[in-house]
């Protein structure tokens, strides 16, 4: 099963951000996947910072709808892998980043209590686009979902595996997560995608209605000058 195995890395500046780029990058990189048993991980020592708000703190609105679809692809891509997908979360996984653990089947995180893990858009002011939402509500066992998105943390390992933000911890997260996958993809192929198919189809899908706030209350509200300026103060706040 090893040769089989398809490693993606999510690699970029800033910990490995979400930027434009990157996010076309991970999207090409899933077609090329072809349903491989995928493994998930991120270079260095982050598995992804969020979204790149250097990016973000530029756009305009049609920047902003461009973006904010690409993000929408990713998960869609990622979501709805046609095979196996286990994440190495190796780590800090943060928005943008949290949000790409959990589209994947399952997540081994790295039991470093240096790590944190969550979903912060609330304390930084910015709404959930709906898809994201809708992600969340998935893949976030109800008991936390509240918490997880509206008090905003970021979490270490032990926490994120209670949350159910992860589903393993292991000593060595890459070995731990190479395991996972194997005893997912020892399943027939075509049973486990049709099962991961039937079990995920039109969750993520949106509404006309969903469509049109992102377009005309998402979008615009990410482009707020208060919004920038929240933005601009978390930048500053890294260096």
């Amino acid at each position: 099963m090893s040769g089989d195995v398809y490693e993606l890395t999510i690699s970029g500046p800033g910990r490995n951000a979400l930027s434009s780029v990157l996010m076309e990058h991970l999207i090409g990189e899933l077609r090329t996947a072809g349903g491989r048993p995928l493994l998930l991980s991120g270079a260095g020592g982050a598995f992804s910072a969020g979204l790149n708000l250097k990016e973000v703190a530029t756009l305009d609105r049609a920047g902003m709808t461009r973006f904010l679809g690409l993000l929408d692809d990713l998960i869609d891509a990622l979501y709805g892998y046609p095979g196996p997908a286990v994440a190495a979360v190796n780590g800090h996984a943060i928005a943008g980043g949290c949000m790409l653990l959990l589209c994947c089947d399952l997540r081994i995180g790295a039991d470093d209590p240096a790590i944190r893990i969550g979903l912060n858009e609330v304390p930084l002011g910015l709404e959930f686009p709906p898809k994201l939402l809708a992600l969340a509500r998935t893949r976030v066992p109800p008991r936390s979902l509240e918490r997880v998105v509206l008090e905003g943390a970021l979490h270490d390992p032990r926490t994120a595996l209670a949350l159910g933000l992860l589903d393993e911890l292991a000593p060595d997260v890459h070995a731990g997560a190479r395991t996972a996958l194997g005893r997912l993809a020892s399943s027939p192929r075509a049973e486990y995608v049709a099962t991961k198919q039937a079990l995920r189809r039109g969750l993520l899908d949106l509404s006309e209605d969903q469509r049109r706030y992102f377009r005309e209350h998402i979008v615009p509200a990410w482009c707020a000058p208060a919004v920038k300026a929240r933005v601009d103060a978390a930048l500053r706040s890294r260096r």
